[in-house]
């Protein structure tokens, strides 16, 4: 038997459809960028792949760009009220064989393998009284059709109180154990939004799909979605799941990647120990084409770096966004970062040292007790427009020995700097929304 802290000792790192193709993505598009990663990024700890939402339609984005989801359309459905791979889209799985050909593709790369779910069970199901795997039981007899998504149209919520609602999640995971699926994405779940007077309503459905997952006897990492989280159920999240995201969708804006410095300041003392809050994708390269224009990411070079800082001070998952195989240099360079990509994986106690409308700092620490050297990362953040000096007493940061003095390497530029001694003020003048990132060895 597994714990679900097991499941994901570390922040999931990996690759997701969504940002660049919407729901439009194809198997041979999924390979190619499983593909990418094995051969350049799986050596810094990338290694998710995850096809996000409607593999089942064959009809995906035919409406595209004015629909996105084609209301009442026809998904590929099993007998059992199960969703499956459209064949049109994901030619391996015909003859019932599902996710399973792609899946064992994509282990054979060293890689792990993600699918997107919505909650709940299909309405076409509910409304032809479809059956459920190992019971008399129908869907229309576990639907809630007063429990819906305000943004997509295929499924009615569970009813965890029904007879059959336990079947049923045990039947979608007892499947996707045999397609050997490594990691879930659940959406319209963590929060609710259709019903904002109870955006966490589906908090039996999240014990039914955790408990679904323990019971098919395959480790799945749990990641829910959408945003933002409720931080009063923080509890409940890191008993259930293993992310859960703390904002909605994050686009490739300035005000969005702003907004998450207070996102993480809310929700810093809840990472760790298998728990990990998540920012959402990273919308870095190419973006968009399943949208209607492909075009490249609107965030700066400096907002890009300041965001893959943010996201790995606060030991966020990273999930790319963009299509691998069109990866630019500089995007590279930012995933490519061993010391920086280090602090998601292995940092503890990022906490928010100070933050205010024209500057944040950040802190964390590595290698242990400040007896046995401990390393102390520091992130200056410039959330002005302009360019600003950006400094910190020394003295500020837990941990900082007054008396010590200490090298200070700048983890983007991998250089050392200047040493420094504790009780010293640290500045350097940022350009908009720029950063600089330290680490201070004693």
């Amino acid at each position: 038997m597994y714990s679900k802290n097991d499941v994901a000792p570390v922040p999931p790192m990996g690759w997701n459809s969504y940002d660049y193709y919407n729901t439009m993505v194809t198997e041979e598009q999924v390979r190619a960028n499983a593909d990418y990663m094995a051969l350049n990024l799986k050596e810094y700890g990338w290694e998710y792949i995850v096809v996000d939402i409607q593999w089942s339609d064959p009809d995906a984005g035919k409406l595209n760009p004015n629909v996105q989801y084609i209301p009442f359309s026809h998904f590929c459905i099993d007998e059992w009220s199960r969703q499956i791979p459209a064949p049109n889209r994901f030619p391996s799985s015909t003859g019932g064989k599902g996710f399973k050909p792609l899946a064992d593709y994509i282990h054979s790369l060293g890689l792990k393998f993600g699918i997107h779910i919505m909650r709940g069970i299909p309405r076409i199901c509910a409304h032809t009284h479809t059956k459920i795997l190992g019971t008399d039981i129908t869907a229309d007899m576990i639907a809630n059709p007063f429990s819906i998504s305000r943004w997509n149209g295929d499924m009615y919520g569970v009813d965890a109180s029904k007879k059959g609602a336990a079947e049923y999640y045990d039947s979608l995971f007892a499947l996707y154990a045999e397609w050997g699926v490594d990691y879930v994405k659940v959406d319209d779940i963590c929060n609710t939004n259709m019903y904002p007077q109870n955006p966490y309503s589906a908090e039996k459905e999240i014990e039914l799909i955790a408990h679904a997952i323990e019971y098919c006897g395959r480790p799945m990492v749990l990641s829910l979605s959408p945003g933002p989280a409720v931080v009063e159920k923080a509890w409940h999240l890191e008993t259930f799941a293993n992310m859960w995201r703390i904002t909605d969708d994050f686009w490739d804006t300035w005000p969005l990647l702003k907004a998450m410095f207070e996102r993480c300041e809310v929700w810093q003392k809840h990472v760790g120990g298998g728990n990990w809050p998540d920012c959402d994708m990273l919308p870095l390269g190419v973006l968009a084409k399943g949208f209607g224009k492909e075009r490249m990411t609107g965030l700066s070079p400096d907002e890009q770096r300041t965001m893959m800082t943010l996201w790995c001070m606060f030991r966020s998952p990273l999930m790319i966004g963009t299509d691998l195989p069109q990866l630019d240099s500089f995007t590279k360079s930012l995933l490519t970062n061993r010391e920086v990509l280090w602090l998601q994986r292995f940092s503890s106690g990022a906490y928010q040292v100070m933050r205010d409308e024209r500057q944040c700092v950040w802190a964390s620490y590595s290698g242990g007790c400040p007896a046995k050297g401990m390393q102390i990362n520091i992130a200056l953040f410039n959330l002005s427009d302009e360019a600003e000096e950006v400094a910190v007493k020394l003295s500020a940061v837990s941990g900082v020995n007054p008396s010590a003095i200490y090298a200070v390497r700048d983890l983007w530029k991998k250089e050392d700097l200047f040493p420094l001694n504790g009780d010293a003020l640290i500045g350097m003048k940022l350009p908009p929304h720029g950063c600089v990132l330290l680490q201070l060895k004693g």
